[in-house]
C-alpha cells in the first residue's frame, strides 16, 4: 500500500490527540508513517505504533525546533522528495496550515485545507472540505503533486490499529534563510485541568451575556469535563484570555457537543464553530442570530440556567 505522512502534533513527546486521528484517516489511504519532529520521540514511539504507525520518521535537530515554521516545512519537503509519499496529513492549526502552505510550495503540489473527511477514491485522495469560513461544505481532491491535507481536530474518533512503529532516524539539510525568525523564549501555558480547547470533545463557551463573570461558565464546563471557549465580545472587554477565543480570528473548534452561553452568534463566532455536531445555546433574546444554527436551544438566563444544568449533571455523574 502507498505510503501516508501524517505529521505528529505534540509536546515535548507528548502526542496530542490530534495524531490519532490523522493515523485513523491515514489507513483509509495507505499505510501510515509518523513524522516526529523535535524531542521526546522515545515516549511517543509507544502512542504512535497503537494508532497505526508502521514507521517513526524521527527529526531531531536544534534547527527545526529553535525557529519559526520554515525549517520544519524544509525538512517535510526533503521527507516528501525521498519517501514519495501519497499523500501528507496534518493537523488544521495556525501552525500546522502554514506547515502546509509552504510544503505545498516546495514541492509544487495542491493543498487542501480545513478538511473534515477523507477517502481514497479513483482520483486519488477525496475529501470533504470545510470553507469560506465554514459556510460551505464541498468535495475536493488535489490534481498536481503530493496532496497536502490539513485536517480539523475531532473531524474522526481515533481508533487503534497496533503496528510496528519502527523508528528511522532522519538527517535532513536547513538552509540559512529558513533560519531566520529566532524563538527566544518560551513557557507553558498555566495548567487548568481542562482539555485543550481545539482537541475537546465538548466545549463551553462564554459571551457578552456573562457580564464579564465565566463562573457559571466554568462550573458548567468542569461538570462536563469539557474545555472553555469565549466569544470575541468577551476577550476584547478583557473577561477572558485572548487563547481562549473561538470564531474568524481566533481558534476553530469542532467538538461533538459546543454550548454557547449568552453569545449572539456573529458569522465572526459562528465561522469557529459551525462544524460541531451538536449545538446549544442559552440566550435570553429569543431573537438572537445563535438560534438559527442551533439543535437545542433555551431561552433563559444563563446565570440561572447553568447552574440548574450543572447540579443536574453532577446529580447524574454521582
Amino acid at each position: 500500500m502507498s505510503e501516508i505522512l501524517v505529521l505528529v502534533d505534540h509536546l515535548d513527546g507528548a502526542v496530542r490527540k490530534t495524531t490519532g486521528e490523522l493515523l485513523t484517516l491515514a489507513r483509509r489511504l495507505g499505510t501510515p508513517s509518523a513524522v516526529f519532529i523535535g524531542s521526546g520521540a522515545d515516549s511517543a514511539q509507544t502512542y504512535l505504533a497503537q494508532y497505526g504507525a508502521e514507521k517513526v520518521y524521527v527529526l531531531d535537530a536544534p534547527e527545526l525546533t529553535e525557529y519559526l515554521v520554515a525549517p520544519k516545512a524544509e525538512a517535510l519537503a526533503q521527507l516528501v522528495s525521498d519517501k514519495q509519499p501519497a499523500a501528507v496529513l496534518i493537523g488544521s492549526s495556525a501552525e500546522g496550515k502554514e506547515i502546509a502552505g509552504r510544503l505545498a510550495i516546495k514541492t509544487g503540489s495542491g493543498l487542501l485545507t480545513d478538511v473534515v473527511d477523507v477517502r481514497a477514491g479513483g482520483d486519488g485522495v477525496e475529501t470533504t472540505q470545510s470553507v469560506f469560513a465554514g459556510n460551505f461544505t464541498v468535495e475536493a481532491t488535489v490534481t498536481k503533486g503530493t496532496p497536502i491535507v490539513t485536517v480539523k481536530p475531532n473531524s474522526v474518533t481515533p481508533e487503534e490499529a497496533p503496528a510496528a512503529g519502527a523508528v528511522e532516524a532522519v538527517t535532513v539539510t536547513v538552509s540559512d534563510a529558513a533560519k531566520t525568525a529566532r524563538i527566544t523564549d518560551s513557557k507553558p501555558r498555566e495548567a487548568t485541568g481542562r482539555p485543550e480547547l481545539t482537541e475537546a470533545a465538548i466545549v463551553v463557551s462564554g459571551g457578552r451575556g456573562t457580564g464579564g463573570d465565566f463562573s457559571q461558565v466554568e462550573a458548567f464546563a468542569d461538570a462536563l469535563g469539557a474545555a472553555v471557549g469565549a466569544s470575541r465580545a468577551a476577550v476584547d472587554s478583557g473577561w477572558y484570555p485572548h487563547s481562549f477565543q473561538v470564531g474568524q480570528t481566533g481558534k476553530t473548534v469542532s467538538p461533538q457537543l459546543y454550548v454557547a452561553n449568552g453569545i449572539s452568534g456573529a458569522i465572526q463566532h459562528r465561522a469557529g464553530m459551525q462544524t460541531s455536531k451538536t449545538i446549544v445555546a442559552v440566550n435570553k433574546d429569543e431573537e438572537a442570530p445563535i438560534f438559527e444554527l442551533v439543535d437545542f436551544g433555551v431561552v433563559g438566563d444563563l446565570k440561572e440556567v447553568l447552574p440548574q444544568a450543572t447540579d443536574e449533571v453532577n446529580k447524574r455523574k454521582g
